[in-house]
């Protein structure tokens, strides 16, 4: 992809993902993430009705008058994207690649915390950690990390959710709203999760195309794992054959279930062929209740 091209890409990502935040997601992102507390904003005179255990004693025996400290919730806050790229992230077989949703998905994100003068930073991993940019303020910032997006290219294919989560523990001392954008496919990673959601908030966002879930009835079918390499040769024309497809998929959804449920970590799904504005929106919704 040339510079023109690029920079093409990344303001029509700009244009339709900033839109969408600011009409829809600005104040239900800003109510679902709570800051860290109060912080210490001015002092004033004492006014009837305030609560006496928020007098400030030393500027009230300088200027021999009652003054009260006045503190203000915390809104600041470090947003973590842990992005999956991955081999499997390039399927999709309806709307739109997988990678192409979670393009859109972090640069929604990245730019609903900007409005709330949050941090954010990015983990790109596969069964390494490919990159890290550090958490920042700024559109500048917000752009970069868009462009990261659009022409990254991984060393490898492979998926490993643990060495992420472990990265995430390791090098942000700061507590922060940590969302792991993948497709989960993957083994089993419920330690990693349960420590690092000790440590941050994590949310879940997993990515997936229907087609994942059953085979068509098409034939002789030929099928390349995107993260191995693999090449098998499936008969699609045998009901026995797709519906021990279909078995293991639910197989490993339920298994994924399992382990959100048992690590207590927020989790939406979406389809590569739907919008994601009301799975956002809902997730929003449900924690600011």
């Amino acid at each position: 992809m040339d510079t023109t091209e690029l920079l093409k890409k990344v303001r029509r990502i700009e244009i339709k993902t900033r839109g969408i935040t600011q009409s829809l997601f600005s104040g239900e992102y800003h109510s679902a993430f709570k800051g860290r507390g109060m912080s210490f904003s001015e002092v004033r005179e004492y006014q009837m009705g305030d609560d006496i255990r928020s007098i400030d004693w030393n500027v009230t025996a300088r200027f021999n008058h009652p003054y009260v400290k006045v503190f203000e919730e915390e809104r600041e806050l470090t947003v973590i994207l842990l992005v999956d790229v991955s081999g499997s992230e390039s399927f999709g077989t309806r709307k739109q690649l997988k990678e192409d949703m979670i393009t859109e998905l972090c640069a929604v994100l990245a730019f609903s915390g900007m409005q709330n003068n949050d941090k954010i930073g990015v983990i790109f991993f596969t069964d390494i950690i490919e990159k890290f940019i550090p958490p920042k303020k700024g559109k500048s910032h917000i752009l970069r990390i868009i462009r990261e997006l659009l022409e990254f290219k991984p060393q490898s294919r492979k998926t490993d959710i643990s060495q992420a989560l472990k990265y995430l523990t390791n090098a942000i001392k700061k507590k922060s709203i940590a969302f792991v954008i993948s497709d989960f496919m993957d083994g089993d990673f419920t330690e990693a999760m349960k420590i690092a959601s000790r440590k941050h908030d994590l949310i879940a966002l997993r990515i997936y195309d229907k087609r994942e879930r059953e085979l068509p009835n098409v034939g002789l079918l030929k099928t390349v794992d995107p993260e191995s390499g693999k090449i098998a040769w499936l008969d699609t024309s045998n009901k026995k054959v797709r519906n021990a497809y279909g078995e293991a998929i639910r197989e490993k959804e339920n298994i994924l279930a399992g382990i959100f449920r048992r690590t207590g970590v927020d989790t939406v799904s979406i389809a590569t062929d739907e919008s994601y504005m009301a799975p956002l929106s809902n997730l929003f919704q449900r924690r600011s209740k």
